[in-house]
């Protein structure tokens, strides 16, 4: 099976104003060629998660995208019923994809 990722850093470290934040995880998508910012949350979704990750895809969309490449992607996973599941993500198209976080 082809990998589409590259997996560029778990907890990636940015700075917004004067505050630094940790994303995650921060992958790039080979075939759509867009980052891929992810969150995990030991709870159920929060309208505040989604303001977060929308947060991050922006700071990566100015200081890391080029004009080549799509716009950031943002994907929120949850715990529930003790497995993690999608919650959120930004772009419909990668709903079609299947993947397997080991």
């Amino acid at each position: 099976m082809r990998s589409f990722y590259s997996f560029i850093a778990n907890e990636y470290k940015i700075k917004i104003g004067s505050t630094y934040n940790y994303i995650d995880f921060l992958f790039y998508n080979i075939e759509f060629k867009c980052y891929v910012v992810m969150e995990l949350k030991a709870t159920e979704l929060k309208k505040e998660h989604i303001g977060q990750i929308k947060v991050y895809m922006n700071y990566i969309d100015r200081h890391l995208k080029t004009d080549q490449e799509k716009k950031t992607v943002g994907i929120i996973l949850c715990r529930k019923d003790q497995k993690y599941i999608i919650e959120y993500c930004s772009e419909p198209f990668l709903f079609t994809k299947e993947y397997l976080i080991v």
